[in-house]
């Protein structure tokens, strides 16, 4: 597939606040009982308070959880949090089919939050060190991800008006004293449901969904819940 190759338009699916376990159990189904015909999902979501650690994370960057729920998850990345306020993108894309690598998928997803975070006045980069969008050398998004069978899960965590004490109780992503911050903060926006809007022809253009010359694309948005997909 060249650059300016698209495939077919995903379903977006709105879930709303939801438990994360169900969620990340959800989209393994998903994943595994998925076959070559089965059209990509982008799932848009909250999530009550709770920590997720990587694959292969260290606990020692869990420094003080308190109340708020650990679960091992298996994604890559060390620990990251979760809360209300933060919008959590979850790609279920054939990867094989896209013909995109892993890597150009992290870069996909960072690139789509720094065109947004443009369109909002606001200067935004990734890195290569530490996957991630970065904003003055605070962390605005996380990405980790899962590839099984071809296809892939977990995602992209942007936070945009939520409480951020939880990451002082953590090493975020790893990294001793790495700061965070968010778009109510940096631009005003403070409503994940408007920020989920606004991401989602970024995310569209730069998983080559549609072509990265035009400005909207044609999909399917769903407002359902967890329920719902998980019968499917």
């Amino acid at each position: 597939m060249r650059a300016d190759d698209v495939d077919a338009a995903p379903v977006v699916r709105h879930l709303g606040l939801v438990e994360y376990e169900p969620t990340w159990r959800a989209m393994q189904k998903f994943t595994d009982t998925r076959d070559p015909s089965t059209p990509d999902e982008i799932w848009l979501v909250e999530h009550p308070p709770v920590f997720t650690l990587g694959l292969n994370a260290s606990r020692e960057h869990l420094l003080s959880p308190g109340g708020i729920p650990v679960v091992q998850v298996d994604r890559g990345g060390q620990v990251t949090y979760h809360g209300p306020g933060q919008l959590v993108v979850y790609p279920l894309i054939d990867i094989r089919r896209h013909t995109m690598g892993v890597r150009q998928l992290v870069v996909a997803l960072e690139n789509a939050v720094i065109a947004y975070a443009r369109e909002l006045g606001i200067s935004a980069s990734g890195s290569r060190e530490a996957p991630g969008v970065y904003v003055g050398g605070a962390k605005l998004a996380s990405v980790g991800l899962r590839i099984r069978r071809g296809a892939s899960y977990h995602g992209l965590a942007l936070n945009v008006g939520l409480d951020l004490q939880p990451f002082e109780r953590i090493n975020v992503c790893g990294y001793r004293g790495l700061a965070v911050t968010q778009l109510a903060d940096l631009c005003g926006v403070a409503e994940v449901r408007a920020a989920a809007l606004g991401l989602t022809p970024h995310l569209l253009r730069e998983l080559r969904f549609v072509p990265r010359r035009e400005g909207a694309a044609a999909h399917s948005a769903i407002n359902t819940d967890l329920q719902a997909v998980s019968s499917l």
